[in-house]
């Protein structure tokens, strides 16, 4: 039992000086640089370029398509990584699970594959016009 609270204690300090070291390491740097503001370095930084235009521009939707999907392939190496290291100790079970997880996740990317969103260019939809019916004639006479 004392073993254990000495190693959460270990750890407890550790926390605390990383901690203090990042909030000392702002406060410092906060002290000593200068503060000389003015126009040009207030105004907006786009790689050396004058700004030009509204910040609020709109992005097409398939950048953020894109960027989920690596997300969810990103997080699945982070979850497969601790299943390698003790695979051999979990035995076939291990295997089962991680290839239903796998699979699940491979449903999903075949799903957005067959949907059209990893197309980036998209073929616009042939949509047929309704034809025109032909105009009726009046004959000028009132039904009154």
């Amino acid at each position: 039992m004392d073993q254990t609270l000495s190693n959460f204690g270990t750890v407890f300090v550790f926390l605390v000086l990383g901690i203090v070291f990042v909030v000392g390491g702002y406060l410092t740097a906060r002290m000593l640089r200068p503060s000389r503001p003015n126009e040009e370095k207030l105004s907006t930084y786009e790689c050396g370029e004058p700004a030009v235009g509204s910040a609020w521009v709109k992005f097409n939707i398939r950048f953020y398509v894109v960027a989920l999907i690596f997300i969810i392939f990103d997080v699945e190496v982070v979850f497969l990584y601790p299943w390698a290291t003790v695979f051999k100790q979990l035995g076939m079970f291990a295997l089962v699970e991680v290839l239903i997880f796998a699979g699940i996740l491979v449903l999903g990317l075949v799903y957005a594959w067959v949907k059209g969103d990893l197309d980036w260019v998209r073929p616009t939809p042939n949509i047929p016009k309704m034809p025109e019916l032909p105009k009726r004639h009046s004959s000028g006479r009132s039904n009154g």
